[in-house]
């Protein structure tokens, strides 16, 4: 099972990333999480403390790795064939939540025709653990739809897009569906969010009809979520909060739409 998880910034899109590597994890399966957000906080969600998350230096910002990866002797010329089972054992970080996570920073120009070294490293990894690896990998997607563009989630088995009632999320969420249907990926589902009452939902479900949008899952809002953020904790260790539990249920849907 792979699965990116996309939408508009400041959906909630990270806290449903980590809700789904923890569900994997739970349900048996070896899990990698990797945030390649631009401003990356899943080392958070996953349990990790501040401080732990300030030490994790992205893949992007880690020069000496980049270099004795991709390094030629020759100015502008890099090495693209390398293996990454390093990385995944060296620069992977075991969170309390059972999860392993990679950061790997700021993904640009992914699958054109860029070729300068980090992201010669970061397309080396998402190849490797999105075609090889016999795992479930969460891939928590930089905000917005450049991802799309880009390449990056076009081996998942899976792209979530994240949305609220917002009308601005929605169109974000019709992009990035729109881009994936030109590109022919399958599995495309919307997961409404931080849904407080029936008319939110309500207008979620019109959009989606409207726009030919399959809703996979509606996860509530609630204020707990808020009051463990507030005190650096994560909601994920609670399963008395209502959208947590909703968000675990989806692995279920996940694996019986796509069975490992």
């Amino acid at each position: 099972m792979k699965v990116a998880v996309s939408g508009k910034g400041g959906v909630g899109k990270t806290l449903i990333a980590g809700g789904l590597a923890r569900g994997f994890v739970e349900r048996g399966l070896k899990t990698m999480a990797i945030d390649a957000d631009s401003s990356p906080n899943l080392a958070l969600t996953l349990g990790l403390s501040t401080e732990e998350a300030r030490k994790i230096i992205p893949l992007t910002e880690n020069q000496p790795l980049v270099e004795s990866k991709t390094s030629t002797g020759y100015s502008g010329v890099f090495n693209l064939n390398f293996t990454v089972d390093d990385i995944v054992r060296d620069y992977s970080v075991k969170t309390p939540l059972g999860v392993n996570l990679i950061v790997m920073g700021t993904i640009k120009a992914m699958g054109s025709g860029c070729m300068c070294a980090p992201n010669a490293i970061v397309r080396a990894l998402l190849r490797h653990l999105m075609v090889e690896r016999n795992e479930a990998v969460v891939l928590d997607l930089e905000a917005g739809v450049e991802h799309i563009g880009r390449g990056t989630a076009r081996a998942v088995d899976v792209l979530l897009i994240i949305a609220d009632s917002n009308l601005k999320s929605l169109e974000i969420a019709k992009h990035i569906h729109d881009m994936t249907a030109a590109a022919e990926m399958k599995h495309v589902y919307l997961v409404g969010n931080r849904v407080m009452n029936p008319s939110q939902e309500q207008a979620i479900k019109d959009f989606a009809a409207k726009n030919g949008l399959e809703i996979l899952a509606f996860v509530p809002y609630d204020q707990k979520v808020i009051e463990a953020d507030m005190l650096g904790e994560t909601p994920l260790k609670n399963k008395e909060i209502t959208s947590v539990r909703t968000i675990d249920n989806i692995c279920d849907m996940l694996l019986k739409k796509n069975p490992t």
